[in-house]
């Protein structure tokens, strides 16, 4: 397998069907209020880092790091295609998206995630994510769970 993770648009086919997977998975365990996708014209902002993971040259996972202010960004779009999970490619567009926060001189970035997505979960915990309350635009959600992750104990 030759995986390889860049910061790219969503100018290809295969992004679009990649997100649009995305959207279907979230659907599948969400009602519309709480659904809340980054749209696909918000990922070529300036302030906005979008990373695809490709597997052979095939898009097969995505994110987004949504610069903000205060030395925080929020993560958004994290997706890896259920036919080639476990392999790592969560974990690798996550240490790309903290890398570039890194570089951007980000010290805390924070997210939202779905309680049924079991496997973002995980992966956000084992990387030194923690829970929270809402945050932003966001309100309190039973169906949402809200993390944080300090990247300098400057923040």
């Amino acid at each position: 397998m030759t995986l390889s993770i860049a910061q790219e648009t969503t100018e290809t086919d295969d992004v679009v069907a990649l997100l649009r997977m995305s959207d279907a998975f979230s659907q599948s365990l969400y009602p519309p209020a709480s659904r809340h996708p980054m749209a696909d014209e918000h990922i070529a902002a300036s302030h906005v880092r979008f990373f695809v993971a490709r597997h052979d040259g095939k898009a097969v996972g995505c994110g987004a790091l949504v610069l903000g202010d205060q030395g925080r960004a929020e993560l958004k779009r994290m997706f890896v295609d259920r036919t080639v999970r476990g392999q790592g490619i969560g974990t690798a567009i996550l240490e790309a998206l903290e890398e570039a926060a890194t570089q951007a001189g980000v010290t805390r970035i924070l997210l939202e995630t779905g309680v049924e997505n079991r496997d973002a979960l995980t992966l956000y915990r084992r990387h030194g994510y923690h829970e929270r309350g809402p945050f932003g635009s966001y309100s309190a959600d039973p169906l949402s769970v809200f993390m944080e992750k300090v990247l300098s104990r400057t923040a």
